[in-house]
């Protein structure tokens, strides 16, 4: 099994050749896999790996997922609605989760907040952009559907942290287990 630290230095070979290469017809989406017993490793690595990219030029912008979550949440009129019924049925996770997922998927929020990031950095030979905390998309949708809505609009390099498992070249199970996609249209390193 690899290590963490060895998959990072691949991707930032690969994330390196990649920019050197141009990307006529190569979207530049790269996921670093890990296992999800990983995660909080991964979560405490974040910070080194945001500054090493720094340091070889790059000029990083972070996305988090459960920030965006948070606040696509936080912001809908039906939210404060959504807490008083949870208050009022707390063990009830099947519809708090239905709520939520409501939430987080209608209107494609969580899509356009990640094409919003992506527009300003286009242009920019040194923007890369890093997407965190993808486990909390669970068990709301997984990240290869943003994806693939957004085929296209990838001009800079985007590093997705996934928490998951190989399965094949271009198959993923999201945090192990959920059944396996092969729908991504990316580099993955690691898994």
């Amino acid at each position: 099994m690899s290590s963490l630290r060895a998959d990072f230095d691949e991707l930032r070979e690969r994330v390196r050749h990649g920019r050197e290469l141009g990307h006529a017809s190569f979207e530049p989406v790269y996921y670093l896999i890990f296992p999800p017993d990983q995660i909080l490793e991964v979560k405490r690595q974040t910070p080194a790996w945001e500054a090493k990219l720094h340091q070889e030029g790059w000029d990083v912008r972070v996305f988090s997922i459960a920030d965006q979550l948070w606040a696509i949440l936080e912001s809908d009129p039906l939210w404060s609605l959504c807490v008083s019924e949870d208050k009022a049925s707390p063990l009830d996770w099947a519809r708090t989760n239905k709520s939520l997922a409501d939430i987080v998927t209608s209107g494609g929020g969580l899509r356009r907040r990640l094409e919003e990031t992506l527009e300003p950095l286009q242009g920019r030979p040194n923007a890369l952009l890093l997407v965190t905390d993808l486990e909390a998309l669970h068990p709301f949708l997984r990240i290869g559907v943003i994806e693939s809505q957004l085929q296209g609009q990838f001009h800079v390099p985007t590093i997705f942290l996934y928490p998951g498992v190989r399965t094949g070249k271009t198959r993923l199970k999201f945090l192990g287990f959920y059944p396996e996609d092969g729908n991504y249209r990316s580099v993955h390193v690691g898994g």
